[in-house]
């Protein structure tokens, strides 16, 4: 069992058809067909299952599969370290954004790929608790998350803070806590995850309770409900600059210590790509 037939089999698994994964591996069938055939009979198991021409992982496939992708990640990385010569001029740049949206993040991609066009973009858009999952296994080398986030071996790099405000349909010059939890509200998150856990807190520390009527973390989808009068919203600021369009109206929240704050994640004691050092600085140079 070498590093080229783990690749082989990740492939399978992950195409779940023999055909697709020797199209992915630029290959023809038949000597994948007998890759596979060799590794089983070196493990003496049955790796898959084979249901017409679909191909499930059995306990022992999905056992091997998990090691075997977690060991070229390894070698990847060890790759990538050796052979970077050239200061990160060349690679791939992976990298995750909270729903919640970074105002300029489109213009920091911008700024970073006309300095080093041959570096290839890997953009992740979800919540900050699955995004550090991604981080953790590597699918992703780091992430924009809202903080705090209750995970452990992690490099945190804080970025700012910014305050959440009010959106609705309607015009409002301000509002206070006792008057949202009055309003049916659209939660920009779920429930034990991050912002939701902010939210709930601040009304907590007011003894309050908020009508949550929908969570949502896709946050075009959140602003078209508010836009349609379904509830109104609370948000971080720079969500609006993103989002925003005219028929949607913001407000301070008076009386209430409700803020956000962003930062980046990438594993801590584990190496850094040459890319992705210059993408933090360039993110440092624009947001600290």
């Amino acid at each position: 069992m070498d590093i080229k037939q783990l690749r082989y089999f990740i492939a399978i698994a992950e195409e779940k058809n023999i055909t697709a994964a020797a199209n992915r591996l630029h290959m023809s069938q038949p000597p994948l067909s007998m890759q596979l055939k060799q590794l089983e009979e070196e493990l003496g198991v049955k790796l898959f299952e084979r249901n017409g021409k679909t191909m499930e992982l059995t306990d022992k496939g999905d056992i091997l599969y998990r090691r075997a992708l977690h060991l070229v990640n390894n070698v990847e990385e060890i790759k990538n370290e050796i052979q970077e010569a050239e200061e990160g001029t060349k690679g791939v740049l992976a990298v995750g954004i909270n729903t919640l949206s970074v105002s300029g993040f489109s213009d920091m991609l911008q700024a970073f790929h006309q300095k080093y066009p041959l570096v290839t973009l890997k953009i992740v858009q979800n919540d900050s608790y699955y995004l550090a999952e991604m981080v953790k296994s590597r699918a992703i080398e780091m992430a924009f998350v809202r903080l705090p986030l209750e995970h452990r071996g992690f490099i945190y790099e804080h970025l700012l803070n910014e305050p959440f405000v009010f959106v609705s349909n309607k015009k409002t010059t301000k509002i206070s806590l006792e008057e949202i939890s009055q309003l049916p509200l659209l939660i920009p998150s779920t429930e034990g995850l991050g912002s939701y856990n902010i939210i709930h807190e601040a009304f907590s520390r007011q003894k309050l309770q908020f009508t949550s009527i929908a969570e949502c973390s896709d946050m075009h989808v959140l602003m078209e409900m508010v836009k349609g009068g379904m509830g109104a919203t609370i948000v971080p600021k720079s969500v609006l600059d993103v989002y925003g369009d005219q028929n949607l109206y913001f407000a301070p929240i008076i009386d209430s210590n409700l803020y956000s704050s962003l930062g980046m994640i990438w594993l801590e004691h584990h190496y850094v790509s040459t890319p992705a050092k210059n993408f933090i600085e360039l993110v440092k140079e624009e947001l600290v």
